[in-house]
């Protein structure tokens, strides 16, 4: 059996910095607000080295609490500061420009839209850049329903696939005759996608390895999904090479909050096949 690694895979400059700010600060005292990335393996380590996690402001009164690499909205870091917490931020760096770019078409007076997924932790504090005033799409068909509006601005979840993010934009286009597009994918996201896509083209299975709670490991899977048989796992502990011994080529991809620690044992299982 052949196995091929995609050309891009794995933690992107984002991550590494979240992780890094992280372990600098473990002192038993910090916190990260949240799951400092979607890897729930990373998170368990972070704890082990000192720095906890917690959901809520409500559950510290004292210490170091660390934004996580999705970003969170202005309220936060003021309720942080009123609780006299210390507070050291790791928000991506592509993260905060979608963030500031949402709170710049909102404040000029545009009707801001924000593709991605309503639920996400990066959409949210998204979101909240915009004082609340933006409506989040996630699907063509919201975006046909969209209402006409004067002056109309566009950014994007840092992770939504680039064909997507093309799709919901054309049908909102003709919503206003004043259009702001700021194109908020980060471009190792970019590359990432480029990279499985191709190689799924080339293989008989596609291996993507990644927190089931990761959006951009989700969607590297979907990608894969629509060239070849396709098998997201988060370790590779999880991986049956019996149902691999059918394959001749096969291909791993790993999302962006992916240690290479992890895609290492998945890639040296697969050669024991």
């Amino acid at each position: 059996m052949e196995v091929i690694l995609a050309e891009y895979l794995g933690f992107c400059y984002g991550v590494k910095r979240a992780i890094k700010i992280a372990e600098e600060n473990a002192d038993g005292k910090s916190c990260t607000l949240g799951p400092i990335i979607h890897n729930p393996q990373v998170v368990e380590k972070l704890r082990r080295k000192g720095v906890g996690t917690v959901e809520d402001l409500d559950e510290m009164d004292e210490g170091t609490i660390i934004i996580r690499s999705h970003g969170v909205g202005p309220g936060i870091y003021k309720e942080a500061e009123s609780k006299g917490l210390k507070i050291v931020d790791a928000t991506c760096p592509h993260v905060k420009k979608a963030q500031l770019s949402a709170k710049e078409l909102s404040e000029s007076g545009c009707k801001t839209v924000i593709i991605g997924e309503k639920n996400h932790p990066e959409v949210k504090s998204i979101f909240e850049w915009t004082n609340q005033n933006a409506t989040v799409i996630e699907t063509e068909e919201e975006a046909e329903n969209f209402e006409t509006c004067p002056k109309l601005g566009i950014v994007s979840q840092t992770t939504v696939s680039g064909a997507r993010f093309k799709a919901i934009v054309m049908k909102l286009l003709d919503k206003s005759a004043d259009v702001r597009i700021l194109r908020t994918i980060c471009t190792a996201t970019d590359q990432r996608q480029t990279a499985a896509l191709k190689l799924a083209e080339e293989v008989d299975a596609m291996i993507v390895v990644g927190g089931r709670n990761s959006a951009n490991t989700t969607r590297l899977a979907q990608l894969c999904e629509e060239k070849c048989q396709t098998f997201h796992i988060e370790t590779a502990e999880e991986l049956s090479l019996e149902r691999l011994t059918q394959y001749k080529k096969i291909g791993i991809t790993a999302g962006a909050s992916t240690p290479d620690r992890i895609i290492r044992e998945v890639y040296e299982k697969c050669q024991r096949i």
